[in-house]
């Protein structure tokens, strides 16, 4: 015969919290809320800050940086959904599980740099090692908030405990927004900043172990594993600056002598034998065996069609980018140049080239010239700065004979407003009517969209284009456009106001051979149906990257 329902008999009370530890209320030895609560303010800085690294990673290998932080944060949310979603089947020994997921993230996340530094030089694709780190990280920290908020002691109301976890969680984001790009990426580097903040979770791994310790299944093993992978990334992070150069070094053909991560761009510099090479965020800059090519290329064409406009020299020269010096080098054979103004961004960059005895062997010490002026600005913003200077009568009108622009390849979306329409009109405003401008304009072969592309921008900009091309080994058919504020002719020889002592220095252009620099063959006609640059588009940029897409590891080694 059944008992009649009603209370359990005091012999037979079943199971209790006090009994079963799985089903004990944390509040029963749990921490304070103010500490799990400041755990989730770590743990939010971390997953997002897993998150930017990425990102960069992915942008700095892979170039296009819109797609990439695109592609990361939308695998990285969905993955961080899943995980949030796999909380419900979660239903055991949860601070055990909390614990694991943060030692888990620890070493994914926290060696997520250098694992994608050493796997773009030995794997043939890096993308799927970078989904793999998505996946399983955003995995983790979609797990680790709910696992988190069902460990909180005490009896919460349930909006409550919603509001304080999810406030702390963003503002965790918050801080690494902000302490990402202004203070960890350019004084720690990616790889270090991934190892600092693996370690993180590793303490909260283990301060989580020491506070849920009456709740774990083997707990002196698991604070065991938490010591292990917090000593595995305080090593990583002693040490970070020798993995980021072993990473390096996997990407070049050639041993790195120097690599720096300035304000801007990661600066790398190799040397095999007596070629020494210039690297900007892995995109080969110059190789000093054939420099030469490009830069007497760059400079002395548009000296040679300036002549059409009357006999006076050129005494103003304007540079925007060229921070290394070469293109002065080769301003600086025309005794009757006053002034240079070279602007380039990055100070560290003109800096290396101007106090290095090996580089400033390049540039014939160029940068120490009195004649020369060093801004270190955005070009666009100090041309800018300038127009409105002069408008407002605050600045006279500054006109240059002779502007050369030489800037980084259009591969991302902040070098792509530089080649703008909105920017040539700038370039444009601050050339003299009788001066003539020249514009490094990527490859026409490698690059033959992207390189129409700024032809036809530089049209639109009202500045009669004359494009032309020369063969410079280390990057292929590289190309140039000269402009004016009225058309050109093209030039026939070097220019006559380059001294006959300069002249004899060239080691590539003579007088017979500048007519050719402007044929190109039938292979490299015109594209059609191509976009002109602006700024609210970016055409450029796309054009850039879908050509080199279609060359593959050529493009990437004649220096995208």
């Amino acid at each position: 015969m059944l008992p009649p329902e009603g209370p359990a008999s005091p012999a037979d009370p079943g199971p209790s919290p006090a009994s079963d530890p799985e089903l004990a209320p944390p509040s029963a030895a749990g921490p304070r809320p103010s500490l799990l609560l400041a755990s989730v303010l770590v743990v939010a800085t971390c997953g997002l800050v897993y998150e930017l690294i990425t990102a960069t990673m992915a942008s700095y290998l892979l170039g296009d940086s819109v797609t990439q932080f695109s592609l990361v944060i939308g695998v990285y949310l969905s993955a961080m959904g899943l995980g949030s979603y796999l909380s419900r089947f979660v239903e055991r020994e949860l601070a055990t599980r909390f614990v694991h997921v943060q030692l888990i993230i620890a070493v994914v996340g926290g060696f997520s740099a250098p694992a994608l530094f050493f796997g773009f030089g030995l794997l043939d694709s890096i993308r799927p090692l970078l989904f793999a780190i998505l996946i399983l990280v955003g995995c983790c920290v979609g797990l680790e908030i709910p696992l988190l908020m069902r460990l909180m002691p005490g009896e919460q109301v349930l909006k409550d405990l919603v509001a304080r976890v999810l406030a702390f969680d963003y503002i965790g984001a918050l801080l690494a927004s902000i302490t990402f790009p202004l203070l960890f990426l350019p004084w720690l580097g990616l790889v270090r900043t991934s190892l600092m903040f693996g370690l993180f979770n590793a303490l909260v791994a283990l301060w989580s172990a020491r506070a849920f310790w009456d709740q774990l299944k083997r707990p002196r093993l698991i604070l065991a594993q938490g010591l292990v992978v917090a000593a595995l990334c305080g090593s990583g992070f002693a040490f970070g600056d020798r993995i980021e150069t072993l990473g390096e070094r996997s990407l070049y053909d050639a041993p790195v002598i120097f690599s720096k991560k300035t304000r801007y761009q990661r600066l790398t510099i190799t040397r095999w034998s007596d070629d020494i090479r210039l690297y900007i965020d892995g995109n080969l800059q110059f190789s000093s065996a054939d420099e030469h090519r490009y830069h007497e290329s760059l400079v002395h064409p548009a000296f040679a069609a300036r002549e059409q406009f009357g006999d006076a020299p050129a005494k103003r020269v304007l540079i925007l980018g060229g921070g290394d010096g070469l293109a002065v080098r080769e301003l600086l054979r025309y005794p009757e140049i006053e002034r240079v103004d070279l602007v380039d961004l990055d100070p560290e960059m003109t800096r290396l080239f101007r106090e290095t005895p090996a580089l400033s062997a390049l540039n014939h010490g160029s940068l120490a010239d009195p004649r020369v002026h060093v801004h270190n600005a955005d070009a666009m913003r100090w041309l800018e700065e300038h127009r409105s200077a002069a408008n407002s009568g605050a600045g006279e009108r500054a006109s240059w004979d002779v502007i050369v622009v030489d800037l980084p390849d259009p591969n991302n979306l902040s070098l792509g407003k530089l080649y703008t329409r909105s920017f040539y009109r700038l370039v444009r405003w601050a050339l003299a009517p009788d001066g003539v401008a020249v514009v490094q304009s990527t490859s026409p072969y490698l690059s033959p969209r992207a390189f129409w592309c700024i032809v036809q921008t530089l049209d639109a900009a009202d500045l009669h284009p004359r494009p032309y091309h020369a063969h410079v080994p280390s990057f292929g058919d590289w190309g140039y456009a000269l402009i004016a504020r009225s058309p050109l002719e093209l030039p026939g020889a070097l220019p006559t106001q380059l001294p006959p002592d300069e002249r004899t220095k060239l080691r590539f252009l003579a007088d017979e051979l500048v007519p050719s620099l402007f044929a190109f063959p039938a292979d490299q006609r015109p594209p059609e149906g191509l976009e002109i640059n602006r700024l609210d588009t970016q055409m450029l940029v796309h054009y850039y990257d879908r050509d080199l897409a279609s060359f593959g590891p050529l493009a990437r080694r004649a220096g995208s």
